[in-house]
């Protein structure tokens, strides 16, 4: 039995070595989750000798991983930014699913000799874009709002149909002709639950009274993976429940938005992180060999036909140019879900070796994609000429980069009773370096003037630097306790 210790200790090296290859990435062009997934590997059977091949473990902490995964990418989505392209990603994230399911499927049947029903079970597989690794790569390589927002939509989307059809094909009995209906009940379920927890979630954030700043996000967090939990009991689909109720949070009025938006990126790297090294982990390397065949036949067929076939269909309402559909086509990128829906059959039919052969197919095919579509995508962006600087430039604004200034932001509740009622912004002479940026009263905000005299349940957002903020803090709290001629009453602000 492994100690606590050992395992707290190897968890938290194994996330710092992890937060490292983000960094190492960079400088070598690698998608970081492929490092990551040689981490896990590294720590597997094969090197350091670690024993783990529960599938059905893997599958549960894989689904909950992607659904952090889901969480992060939906809160921080701006609807601004992908409503325009609305339309086009949820053809993406429907039609051509089911295209290229029907493309792939039959490819295989033809070229690998699966029968039917498998050859469809691998397309569907196959089929499904990886939002870990579109919220990863796609958004550092700098193409056009409507592709990128497309793309974004579509890896957030397809997840749902995609693991309805695995589900589906990966059960022991025959499909029914009921079937078709089912998947449009689980979608426009999961749709109404990941709407309704979004609307309410965020109606009853804005009017909490939460005892700390932490626990909105935790609360925010928990909204939506209620929304999977919600939709999972009510037989819909979770994961479009998650991200739906997500986005809409994402883009409403939440108190402490930034300190939100902070926690569920750093919850979504966690999950990446945990995500892949348990995957590399689960995999055996020695038995990837007999699967290299099988993967790359699959890989060819679903780059030169599943794909680009999908891509055509979907788009023919949108009549988007010819270069963009070639990059949609180009930046469908495969990850972890792949992986995690092709455990799906192991654990219907455990003894099955065609199941196992799947997963290592998968798993081979994931990584030879990254390595070819990960790396090669800012060059296929700009020779189809599809990067941004075709368009005007947009100036850059990050919510909170207040660290990277040296600066704080403060925010200061005027009580009843406190002396800071009544004194004038002039009067309150903070140190320079500190200034009241604004004020809320009675629920509207307005940018105040050093005429303007404080009241009683005024909210003020202080913005001072670093090096002058405990002066800053202790000034505001000796005018609270001594008004105006705090210095003359020799009141220093100190506790």
């Amino acid at each position: 039995m492994v100690s606590l210790e050992a395992m707290l200790g190897v968890g938290a090296a194994v996330v710092l070595l992890s937060v490292v290859a983000v960094r190492a990435s960079v400088r070598l062009g690698l998608p970081s989750l492929l490092l990551y997934l040689g981490i896990g590997v590294l720590l597997g059977e094969s090197v350091l000798g670690f024993q783990f091949s529960n599938a059905g473990l893997t599958e549960s902490l894989g689904l909950a991983a992607l659904v952090l995964i889901l969480i992060e990418g939906g809160l921080t989505t701006r609807w601004e930014d992908v409503r325009p392209s609305l339309n086009i990603g949820i053809s993406l994230s429907t039609l051509a699913v089911a295209v290229s399911i029907g493309v792939t499927g039959t490819a295989l049947h033809l070229l690998l000799g699966l029968d039917w029903r498998t050859a469809f079970l691998w397309g569907a597989v196959l089929s499904s874009t990886d939002a870990a690794a579109v919220f990863s790569v796609l958004r550092g390589v700098g193409v056009r709002r409507r592709l990128s927002a497309a793309l974004e939509l579509e890896s957030g989307l397809n997840d749902a149909p995609v693991v309805i059809a695995v589900v589906l094909l990966a059960a022991p009995g025959p499909l029914q002709w009921w079937s078709p209906a089912l998947v449009v009940y689980e979608l426009a379920v999961g749709g109404a639950v990941g709407a309704a927890l979004g609307f309410g979630g965020a109606w009853a954030l804005r009017r909490a009274a939460l005892p700390a700043t932490g626990l909105y996000p935790l609360a925010t967090m928990a909204v939506c993976v209620l929304g999977y939990a919600g939709g999972q009991w009510l037989h819909a689909s979770g994961f479009l429940a998650t991200y739906l109720a997500a986005l809409i949070l994402g883009n409403s009025n939440l108190p402490h938005r930034g300190g939100v938006m902070s926690f569920a990126e750093g919850t979504g790297w966690l999950a990446q992180i945990g995500l892949f090294v348990l995957l590399g982990l689960y995999s055996s390397p020695g038995a990837l060999g007999g699967a290299l065949l099988p993967a790359l036949v699959a890989g060819l067929v679903l780059v030169l036909l599943g794909r680009p076939l999908s891509i055509v269909v979907s788009m023919l309402p949108f009549r988007l140019p010819w270069r963009e559909q070639a990059f949609l086509s180009w930046a469908g990128l495969r990850g972890a879900v792949p992986i995690v829906l092709a455990l799906i059959p192991v654990t219907r039919a455990p003894d099955s070796q065609g199941a196992r052969l799947l997963v290592d197919v998968v798993l081979v095919l994931v990584v030879v994609l990254t390595l070819l579509q990960g790396t090669t995508l800012p060059w296929v962006a700009r020779l189809l000429r599809v990067s941004r600087a075709a368009e005007a430039t947009e100036i850059e604004v990050d919510s909170a980069p207040l660290d990277e200034l040296a600066a704080d932001l403060l925010q200061v509740r005027v009580p009843v009773g406190s002396r800071l009622h009544g004194v004038y912004l002039r009067e309150l002479r903070l140190p320079k370096g500190a200034l009241v940026s604004l004020i809320v009263r009675g629920g509207d905000g307005f940018t105040p003037t050093p005429d303007t005299r404080l009241q009683e349940r005024d909210q003020l957002l202080v913005v001072t630097t670093a090096a002058v903020r405990s002066r800053a803090e202790q000034r505001i709290r000796a005018v609270d306790r001594a008004g105006r001629l705090a210095r003359w009453r020799g009141e220093s602000g100190r506790s």
